[in-house]
């Protein structure tokens, strides 16, 4: 069965750090394009950041940029969002979604998707 699973999410203070990991089982990482997508009650869902399977990164929105970080370690078939210098308005659930192939140009066409991991930034 082919499915992502997220984790590492949780309650944190403004200003301070998460780690999420997304890892796939049943297929392999290599080929794929993987994007963490989040969404917070009442909106719509919307990409973050994306990873290529070049390790090339785009950052979807200009709020995370110079926050956060995504990285791939295909040898474990896991993808990382480090987030720092948190914010309220990161509160979120996050999930991370795969496509077929390399590019991240778009935020249409991943599947795959997890149960999503909590996110709460909160005082």
């Amino acid at each position: 069965q082919v499915q992502l699973v997220e984790s590492g999410g949780g309650l944190v203070h403004p200003g301070t750090s998460l780690r999420l990991s997304c890892a796939a089982s049943g297929f392999t990482l290599d080929y794929y394009a993987i994007g963490w997508f989040r969404q917070a009650p009442g909106t719509e869902r919307e990409g973050v950041p994306c990873i290529s399977t070049t390790d090339s990164s785009t950052y979807y929105l200009d709020s995370v940029k110079g926050r956060f970080t995504i990285s791939r370690d295909n040898a474990k078939n896991t993808v990382y969002l480090q987030m720092n210098s948190l914010e309220p308005e990161d509160t979120a659930v996050y999930y991370c979604g795969a496509r077929f192939g390399s590019s991240c140009r778009s935020t249409g066409g991943f599947g795959s998707w997890g149960q999503g991991t909590q996110v709460t930034v909160s005082s």
